[in-house]
């Protein structure tokens, strides 16, 4: 059974996706075991409560410091033994310290077809106000492991999505979500429970 501990900053509409597509059977051999937000108050923090999932905030403004907040982070996600974590819009440079003893057991979902609109500064809707800005015809969404980049771990799956005359980026982002994301990633953490999906490290390109 692989144990998923998932991360979230915001209302968990991901997240949601999960708890049900596990809860159906769409994704198998699969145990959600925690919540972890970086933020009080939010709704993710009630979708895992009705679903009966442990939830938790770690917060760093309850901490002095980042360093006090990255060690806090990885006590915390060291608790609930993880087989793989989530980042389902969870908003927060993950430490290096996590990505090192985490290695090839982190997944995230980007809002782009990586490597279009990704990167520092890339997330929620400046990705969609960028691709619109550009004229993108096509974007989409991607699900990848997380290493020491931002956006640059190896790509597990992606979908297209088509950009329509008269988007914004919130309904450019509602489409994407319903229609790519809520689909990926799920079926990526389905990948992965079933050994169908193994993270490969990357060459160090330096030597």
């Amino acid at each position: 059974m692989l144990r998923v501990l998932v991360l979230v900053s915001g209302g968990g509409t991901n997240l949601q996706a999960i708890i049900d597509k596990v809860a159906d059977g769409t994704v198998t051999n699969t145990e959600i075991v925690g919540v972890i937000s970086n933020n009080y108050g939010v709704y993710s923090l009630e979708r895992a409560a009705n679903a009966g999932i442990p939830a938790e905030v770690v917060s760093p403004k309850d901490y002095p410091d980042r360093s006090s907040f990255n060690r806090a982070l990885l006590a915390k996600l060291e608790d609930y033994k993880p087989d793989l974590i989530v980042l389902a819009g969870f908003l927060v440079v993950i430490p290096e310290i996590v990505i090192q003893k985490y290695e090839g057991r982190i997944i995230n979902i980007h809002p782009s077809l990586i490597p279009s609109f990704c990167g520092t500064g890339y997330y929620g809707l400046h990705v969609h106000k960028a691709a619109l800005e550009r004229g993108v015809k096509v974007s989409g969404a991607t699900v990848h492991f997380v290493d020491a980049g931002t956006d640059t771990g190896p790509i597990i799956l992606q979908k297209a999505v088509y950009v329509e005359d008269g988007d914004t980026p919130e309904i450019l982002q509602r489409r994407i979500m319903e229609q790519a994301e809520w689909e990926i990633l799920p079926q990526a953490i389905n990948l992965i429970a079933r050994g169908e999906v193994k993270y490969v490290k990357k060459p160090d390109m330096r030597s």
